[in-house]
């Protein structure tokens, strides 16, 4: 073999390997962000989980179609960690939580569940369900503070991340003001769920989410309120005079 061959060949060995070890490293890193993905969702290969939908207001079994984009959002998050979804109406998801992670669209007036998630699991939170007008038409009470509704202008949306019952399967909750709110919280959940792992590991968390202007810009515009877990957990103090919340940037 003459040096030139052999230089040819200790070059693509050389490039094998470095291809080999590049490949490696990828692939270790995309492991490693998928198993965290997985702890933040509670969602380990091959696992079950519940999408537990409203009903449309007004309606007999039928879905608003911002909870139907909600629930596509949701059900590419979970085909990403691997795990099988089944899709279930509140009214008959009549199990505990913990055994398995549980995705909670809607809010109380049209998803029983998502009442009782609110009673049980966070007693600082009120939600006015009449169904009269008025300005206090579903606000949201969070401890002392007040969020009002300005239809298309400014909507409000809890978003939470919940651990309770003996499997620790975390349960998240997706409660708005109005259905395409369901849908910007399950949006800013997708796009934001490394952000909040890091910053919240396995850790509750319940968040306050603005949805600006909805009539112009759908579920696209989402600004971070505050970070309300203390309040949200904790039992309702008085009431005192309502107003409207002051947003910050996310």
């Amino acid at each position: 073999m003459n040096e030139d061959l052999r230089n040819i060949v200790l070059g693509v060995v050389a490039a094998g390997i470095s291809a080999s070890l590049g490949w490696i490293a990828r692939t270790y890193l995309w492991r490693r962000k998928l198993r965290r993905k997985q702890a933040f969702f509670g969602l380990p290969g091959n696992s079950e989980c519940l999408l537990v939908v409203n009903r449309e207001a007004g309606s007999e079994g039928a879905v608003h179609r911002f909870d139907v984009f909600a629930l596509m959002e949701l059900s590419a998050l979970v085909k990403d960690c691997g795990a099988n979804a089944q899709i279930l109406q509140h009214d008959v998801a009549q199990q505990g939580f913990g055994d398995r992670t549980e995705f909670c669209v809607g809010g109380p007036y049209s998803n029983r569940r998502m009442a009782a998630h609110l009673s049980s699991l966070l007693p600082g939170v009120t939600i006015n369900t009449d169904v009269e007008p008025g300005p206090d038409r579903g606000a949201f009470q969070i401890g002392s503070e007040r969020y009002r509704l300005e239809a298309g202008t400014t909507e409000y949306v809890l978003l939470a991340r919940l651990t309770a019952g003996e499997g620790g399967r975390p349960v998240f909750l997706f409660c708005g003001q109005r259905a395409i709110t369901n849908q910007a919280a399950t949006r800013y959940l997708a796009r934001h769920h490394e952000k909040l792992a890091r910053k919240h590991g396995g850790n509750s968390f319940v968040l306050l989410l603005k949805v600006v202007n909805t009539q112009a810009y759908g579920p696209d515009v989402v600004e971070l309120v505050a970070d309300v877990t203390r309040a949200a957990q904790s039992p309702a103090p008085a009431v005192r005079t309502s107003h409207r919340a002051t947003s910050k940037s996310d």
